[in-house]
């Protein structure tokens, strides 16, 4: 049995995977949360094979805090499961370490064999991830996304979505006239 966390801020999506996974034999929702402090009490005080997140979890303000959790909890397989674009965040988030990075419009059906395939081992990501990552490797940044520094991406992320530089510096923890 597959034990998973699910970590979002939405409910309708707990409960739609929750729901889905509730007449599945191979795997079991042992929690859900919507925040970062909750997951990691949750991760700490259960067994937790997966924790399926999003990147826009309350709490998390970027793949630093993702590559904290995976520091933190080397035996727990980290699947970003969100609505970002996987042009923005998948290759970093692999080259950091999570086990998949999946968009939201998957079908439930390939969720659950993303999980079962991550458990295994493997690491689940689009082919248009794989030609991201195999770009970034050889050294062709074509693309200015590809240009740009993780912290960057993220304050472009979040002035995108219309916040002031006050409410950026707050929540990536910095000094507005320093980013």
């Amino acid at each position: 049995m597959i034990k998973i966390c699910i970590a979002d801020n939405h409910p309708v999506v707990i409960h739609g995977i929750k729901s889905y996974f509730e007449v599945n034999s191979n795997i079991d929702v042992v929690s859900t949360v919507s925040n970062l402090k909750d997951l990691t009490n949750t991760i700490q005080n259960k067994l937790v094979d997966i924790a399926l997140l999003d990147i826009e979890l309350d709490g998390v303000s970027g793949i630093k805090n993702i590559k904290e959790l995976l520091k933190e909890f080397p035996s727990t397989k980290f699947i970003l499961f969100t609505s970002v674009s996987e042009k923005m965040y998948a290759p970093t988030a692999i080259k950091a370490g999570v086990s998949g990075y999946l968009l939201k419009t998957v079908p439930l059906k390939e969720l659950e064999n993303a999980i079962i395939k991550v458990y295994q081992g493997v690491v689940i990501f689009s082919e248009d991830v794989k030609r991201s990552i195999e770009h970034l490797s050889k050294g062709k940044k074509d693309r200015l996304f590809k240009k740009l520094s993780t912290r960057e991406v993220e304050v472009l992320r979040y002035l995108n979505e219309g916040k002031k530089n006050k409410e950026v510096a707050e929540i990536l923890n910095l000094d507005e006239k320093n980013y």
